[in-house]
């Protein structure tokens, strides 16, 4: 999904020594000269507008700044040699990039009270407006560890409850299985013979349909269109209607100091959906003919001016006579239709559901 930059705002990182809220740009604490460490992040400032300067986006667009190997000072992104030690800065590590910090909302800025003289200061303030002290926060501890839960004893009756249903999901395949593999000779008597046909009666006349104004067949004609949402893609239409569609805005860390204000966005193509009429052949009736003998024949209807014969289809059934009851049969042709005549003997092979699965003649 591409995104779609709205500008640039400042971050800040906060001194893990002494609690001082610092400009993100800042690589030492204004407060008491610490360097940034690497493991302290940068967080984004509530209220914080979004900014087209272009020095920000100079910034944030030179990439992420770089801590020396040596003595952990951070350096510009551009930077070959440690502006502290000197030490070359191939050795060093950058700090990460391309992380979301959090939605961005230009939400009202709070005011709250300075710890120094309790004067109210917007909280994007770094230093009290009143007597210049630090808007700090309270230096970064690391947190207590947490002690280690007892492992969880295993649930043994649920254990046995799905190794049960496992053993009769199997048993009750394996007993499927067996049943229709099982196999059983029976001599049959063919009974009857049976045939159905039918013909379908189709009727032209008007129906209405939707779709897509490009897709209706020529010589319909179009009732109301309203455009609709056709497809989502990711790049910009060129000529179709669309609507954009865009996201909650975010900042993405630079590394730099500087986050990078983004959107994700997509593109909703319009076009019109529209009703039609057209005429259209369809099925208003079904004639059919039945009989017990082997020459089927298709009714033969009469037909309104607006009217045609439509799908014609056909079923035979043969019905055969064993020690063990009746047994229904049905084939898909008339030449294996025309086998079984009356009185014909056959031998019936049976599967375990009782069903036939082949048949042959008894010779």
């Amino acid at each position: 999904m591409p995104q779609e930059t709205l500008g640039y705002v400042k971050l800040e990182w906060t001194c893990p020594k002494c609690g001082v809220r610092n400009p993100g740009t800042e690589k030492s604490c204004t407060g008491c000269g610490a360097p940034q460490p690497q493991e302290v992040k940068f967080e984004q400032t509530e209220g914080q507008q979004v900014s087209q300067d272009e020095s920000l986006k100079k910034v944030a667009e030179a990439g992420p700044d770089i801590h020396c190997g040596f003595c952990g000072t951070r350096n510009p992104a551009g930077a070959a040699v440690c502006s502290q030690c000197g030490a070359d800065l191939k050795e060093g590590t950058r700090r990460e990039a391309g992380k979301v910090i959090g939605a961005y909302q230009a939400s009202p800025v709070k005011q709250v009270a300075c710890p120094n003289c309790g004067t109210l200061n917007p909280e994007t303030s770094l230093r009290c407006a009143q007597c210049g002290a630090s808007m700090s926060r309270a230096p970064q501890t690391p947190a207590a560890p947490v002690p280690a839960k007892p492992a969880a004893r295993p649930n043994w009756l649920i254990y046995a409850l799905l190794a049960v249903v496992l053993i009769c999901l199997c048993a009750g395949g394996a007993f499927l299985l067996s049943r229709s593999m099982a196999r059983e000779d029976l001599t049959g008597v063919v009974q009857n013979v049976s045939w159905q046909t039918s013909v379908a009666v189709q009727e032209l006349g008007p129906v209405q349909r939707q779709a897509w104004q490009d897709q209706i067949p020529s010589g319909a004609q179009i009732g109301l269109c309203e455009d609709q949402v056709r497809s989502v893609q990711d790049a910009e239409p060129a000529s179709e209607e669309y609507n954009k569609i865009c996201g909650t805005p975010y900042t993405v860390d630079t590394g730099s100091g500087v986050g990078k204000v983004v959107q994700d966005c997509q593109f909703e193509v319009l076009a019109p959906y529209c009703e039609y009429t057209i005429q259209e052949w369809r099925v208003v009736d079904q004639v059919v003919e039945t009989g017990n003998n082997f020459s089927p024949i298709y009714a033969q209807p009469q037909l309104a001016s607006n009217q045609r014969l439509g799908e014609q289809t056909i079923s035979y059934g043969i019905i055969f006579q064993t020690d063990q009851g009746q047994y229904h049969y049905s084939v898909n042709s008339l030449d294996a239709f025309q086998q079984y005549q009356p009185d014909s003997r056959w031998i019936l092979t049976l599967n375990g559901f009782n069903q036939i699965v082949g048949l042959e003649p008894d010779r």
